[in-house]
């Protein structure tokens, strides 16, 4: 299982403070969004103590993400990136398995093909006791990480337009 105590995410965060000319578009769907809106409050809470402005788009569903992202690339005066927020829960069919594997794919192209990184902030569980694990639970915060991600490949992506990596 995958657990930020055994990574270097909240390491090397410098650099990366008031980054007023930034802009991170969160996109996030309306399903488990008690979920969701967790999730998009770590991501504000990290994003605003670094002065990185961000806003925040509404889908119907996870699948959706990809599209929406697409889209609004040009409509915000190209984001320095994009944060992918939604909960999918395994039921009874396997609807699940298309919707994580449609979202990973889409989110997966998008970082291919777009300047600037969209970030996987999508939980993919089994109970929604194991989401609220994940917003603030025994398994960290995983909107705060997600956002901590989103600055970290800022960092790195202005680093490689500059050449200076």
């Amino acid at each position: 299982m995958a657990d930020v105590a055994n990574s270097k995410l909240f390491e090397g965060l410098k650099g990366i403070r008031n980054r007023k000319d930034a802009l991170v578009v969160l996109v996030k769907t309306e399903w488990n969004s008690e979920v969701v809106d967790e999730l998009e409050k770590g991501c504000v809470k990290v994003l605003s103590q670094a002065g990185v402005a961000y806003k925040t788009l509404v889908v119907p569903g996870a699948v959706e993400i990809p599209f929406a992202i697409q889209q609004c690339w040009s409509a915000y005066n190209a984001p320095n990136a994009f944060i992918a927020l939604g909960c999918v829960i395994k039921g009874d069919t396997p609807h699940f398995d298309y919707v994580c594997q449609s979202v990973t794919h889409g989110i997966t192209e998008l970082n291919l093909s777009m300047q600037v990184p969209v970030i996987f902030g999508i939980l993919t569980v089994n109970t929604t006791e194991q989401a609220k694990e994940r917003i603030g639970g025994e398994h960290g915060h995983k909107g705060e990480e997600a956002a901590i991600t989103a600055l970290k490949m800022m960092v790195l992506n202005d680093r490689l337009k500059e050449g200076k990596i």
